[in-house]
């Protein structure tokens, strides 16, 4: 019984070294600290800590898929604007969960290097696209068609992609919900020169 413990633990100890210190700069041994297990477990229940990392980047990607849909589908503020109730809701959960949204980054910079992980990217991104289009258009996910998730499920990806970087880059010149909005309405409707 001891042993399900451990694999468990080893998990929970990567990804909270993931987290704190990123996927290149964790080590096995800083594994073991955090789970409290032993450097042999890992070789017993994951093979390699490159194996481990990569289950550990996977729950990762699952925990930020489960924080975005709680931003995207959580209470507005009675009397807002629900698109920048959507952005505050968005920026919100990238200054709660800052840890869970820079591992999700760097999700993509090892996918390059890691056929499973670019697999299961690809999978993400293909749902949320569809997730993005459905919430946005009110049409249910196995209503929408191919283009309307190729172009209003991308379009609100890339959207948010850009948003997630500069607030992670500097919060403090990053736009506020109410300055998207404004942004993605000036470009929806350029004025002509």
């Amino acid at each position: 019984m001891a042993t399900v413990g451990h694999k468990e633990d080893l998990l929970a100890g990567a990804k909270k070294s993931l987290y704190e210190k990123g996927y290149a700069r964790t080590t096995a041994r800083d594994i073991v600290a955090l789970s409290g297990t032993n450097l042999g477990s890992i070789g017993y229940h994951y093979g390699s800590t490159e194996a481990l990392m990569t289950t550990a980047m996977l729950s990762a990607m699952e925990d930020w898929g489960d924080a975005v849909f709680t931003a995207l589908t959580g209470p507005g503020i009675e009397g807002e604007e629900p698109m920048v109730g959507f952005w505050r809701r968005i920026v919100g959960s990238i200054t709660q969960h800052r840890p869970l949204w820079l591992a999700s980054v760097e999700v993509m910079i090892q996918a390059e290097h890691n056929p499973q992980l670019s697999a299961q990217l690809a999978d993400g991104i293909e749902q949320g696209r569809r997730g993005m289009a459905a919430l946005i258009t009110g049409t249910p996910e196995d209503e929408l068609d191919d283009q309307t998730v190729r172009t209003v499920g991308s379009m609100q990806m890339a959207l948010m992609s850009g948003v997630l970087t500069q607030w992670l880059a500097n919060p403090a010149t990053a736009p506020t919900p109410e300055e998207i909005v404004a942004g993605i309405r000036a470009l929806a409707t350029p004025s002509r020169a």
